[in-house]
């Protein structure tokens, strides 16, 4: 899915509502912001090695962060403002897309995703009833 800054994000169906009644249950959602964390190491590393290399300083700019609700990974500063074209491609400018933070999280995906539903699992075995 594009989001309309021109990011990419691959969605959890229903994931709003799991954290809602996890929530509502006293389920510590803690351990999704560790998952989260994990899932998004793991693809900025990915990322880093896929990154297009011409000096190396894309590849430096690839950085993760996890959140309650999701795991991030950004590429590129102020200093380094290429990094959407280099992932996007730019027709107008002859960049062709070089879409390496997608292909990391995709080719990533058996792992994280198992990270991603052990945090579940954990979580949910601690909300009593369940």
């Amino acid at each position: 899915m594009t989001t309309p800054a021109g990011g990419s994000q691959i969605k959890v169906e229903g994931g709003a509502r799991l954290r809602r009644t996890l929530r509502q249950a006293g389920a510590d959602l803690g351990d999704l912001t560790a998952a989260h964390s994990a899932t998004a190491r793991m693809v900025a590393a990915a990322g880093r090695a896929r990154a297009p290399k011409v000096s190396g300083r894309l590849a430096d700019t690839v950085r993760p962060s996890g959140t309650k609700t999701k795991a991030v990974v950004r590429a590129g500063f102020a200093r380094v403002p290429y990094a959407g074209p280099i992932h996007w491609g730019w027709p107008a400018r002859n960049i062709s897309a070089q879409p390496f933070l997608s292909d990391a999280a995709t080719s990533t995906e058996p792992a994280w995703q198992q990270i991603y539903l052990d945090a579940l699992d954990r979580t949910i075995s601690r909300v009593e009833g369940a």
